[in-house]
């Protein structure tokens, strides 16, 4: 029996697969991985394997994007037959089988692929042969937040793709309440700055919305503060 179980480990060890003899459960996380030479299977043959060819490879992840992630060595043992489906979760980190929770947002297929091969070979894989894509990519590209004399004040989603401008984001909230200063109107844009200090842009919004002049306006980015500050009253 002890001549047995060496000989498997040993042929573990040689095919790249885990070596240990019985493996957690794969649930939720991301994939990466170089080939491996797997027995019976051409890596090049296999569609988002990272060989050179990374699909995905210029999309940074955020959060809500659903990615496919497999490591093609637990098919030998058939740990997992079909590819895990995994969300990018609010934090920005995706749960990884077997080495936990890493950081993915920011970050392409092929760059969080490398890391997460890394971690899996160094303590459970010889060498992993990893698959990671982009299954779906969140609608939603951030939000945006305007406060002061406006109908409805909060946050507004942006949608990918969506030119949404500070003008736009005013009507979107209900437009002006009745005594806001349509002349002062200012967006603030965080760590814009090249020191890493927020950003201002003062708008008079009365040229933009009132008098046609839209190229006045901005485009807004996810996090941007927009402040519709009260007029003065003479009584």
């Amino acid at each position: 029996m002890k001549r047995l179980f060496s000989f498997l480990l040993i042929w573990a060890g040689v095919t790249g697969l885990p070596v240990f003899a019985q493996l957690p459960p794969a649930t939720s996380t991301p994939v990466t991985g170089q080939p491996a030479a797997v027995p019976g299977s051409n890596p090049g043959s296999v569609p988002g394997l990272f060989n050179g060819y990374a699909p995905d490879d210029t999309y940074k992840l955020r959060a809500g994007d659903a990615v496919s992630f497999q490591i093609l060595e637990d098919r030998i043992l058939e740990i997992q037959t079909a590819p895990t489906s995994l969300v990018v979760a609010d934090s920005g980190e995706l749960d990884v089988p077997y080495i936990g929770r890493v950081m993915a947002v920011d970050k392409n297929c092929k760059q969080l692929g490398e890391e997460i091969k890394a971690a899996l070979e160094k303590d459970y894989y010889k060498q992993a042969t990893v698959v990671l894509s982009l299954n779906i990519a969140n609608r939603l590209w951030g939000r945006v937040y305007i406060l002061g004399q406006v109908r409805q004040q909060g946050p507004l989603d942006v949608q990918v793709n969506e030119n949404l401008t500070a003008g736009k984001a005013i009507l979107r909230a209900g437009g002006f309440a009745d005594f806001a200063n349509k002349k002062k109107v200012t967006v603030v844009r965080a760590n814009s700055d090249p020191k890493g200090k927020p950003q201002t842009f003062d708008l008079d919004m009365t040229q933009i919305l009132e008098e046609g002049k839209i190229e006045k306006d901005i485009v807004l980015q996810p996090n941007d503060l927009i402040i519709v500050p009260s007029r003065l009253i003479n009584f």
